[in-house]
């Protein structure tokens, strides 16, 4: 990363790891600097995911980079895949599950930033720092 936080690499920042997945906040206020939004790239293992919830102040997009899954979005589910893109309302209950054999591998994207911090501060969220590897699921 570039002492102007341009440019982050998944070792430049810490990964918030659950029994479903695991994030990784690329840009944040506290990353970057940029105020506006945040940015992360989600994990979701085969099978798992997170269950309804809502972000009552910020807007989320979701883009599926890799694999498939179901979002529900306000009681509404639909098959995403690799290339969807998914907007979330703020204070719009939602929830995603992976339904495929491979990790569901989305950017996850809210403005203005702020959720990001409140998955840190849940207690099933184990914060691995920068440059280490979370563990392997047993």
């Amino acid at each position: 990363m570039t002492g102007d936080g341009s440019f982050v690499g998944p070792d430049d920042v810490e990964s918030q790891v659950f029994d479903w997945g695991v994030l990784k906040w690329m840009s944040t206020p506290e990353v970057t600097g940029g105020e506006r939004f945040s940015a992360g790239v989600v994990k979701l293992e085969p099978g798992k995911g997170h269950e309804r919830h809502e972000h009552p102040d910020s807007d989320e997009i979701l883009y599926v980079v890799r694999g498939e899954g179901e979002q529900e979005i306000a009681g509404e589910t639909r098959d995403i895949a690799a290339g969807d893109m998914v907007f979330v309302p703020e204070g719009t209950m939602h929830g995603t599950v992976n339904t495929g054999w491979e990790p569901l591998i989305l950017l996850a994207v809210y403005a203005p930033p702020g959720p990001e911090d409140v998955l840190a501060s849940l207690p099933e969220c184990e914060i691995v720092p920068p440059g280490e590897l979370p563990a392997a699921e047993d």
